[in-house]
């Protein structure tokens, strides 16, 4: 799965999504792409999941861009445990997905399988998302 080598800092604040996408939301490699419509925090499992599923449905036919990256650490508290005593490790790893943000990019393929696998992808995500396709 996805993760950074290194990061500068191990924990980070939860932050909040808020607005729209100002970069990414525009198709730079591919012919069609799935594109979020809502904000959400989807982790590096999720992402890998949906690309399983891309590239299975493609019969590795064509090409596939990931156009997003899980570099937020989420941590938690073992289950159990007393108020205090500092922050939990670290979890697993996210990104914050903004709406309006293209996820995934392929090409290569005709319509109907590029859709088809797009679809199946955007069940294993936890955003709702839209199929977008260039010079449409």
């Amino acid at each position: 799965m996805l993760s950074p080598a290194k990061m500068k800092f191990r924990k980070q604040f939860k932050g909040r999504i808020h607005g729209i996408a100002s970069s990414g939301y525009r198709l730079s490699f591919g012919s069609f792409g799935l594109k979020a419509v809502e904000p959400a925090r989807v982790t590096a499992a999720q992402i890998e999941a949906a690309r399983r599923t891309i590239t299975r449905c493609m019969k590795r036919v064509g090409k596939v861009w990931i156009r997003v990256y899980p570099n937020i650490p989420v941590t938690q508290k073992p289950a159990e445990v007393r108020m205090g005593s500092g922050k939990g490790g670290v979890e697993y790893w996210a990104c914050r997905v903004y709406p309006g943000t293209i996820m995934f990019e392929m090409d290569g393929v005709d319509e109907s399988v590029a859709k088809e696998a797009l679809t199946l992808a955007a069940a294993k995500l936890p955003v709702l998302t839209k199929i977008v396709a260039r010079g449409v």
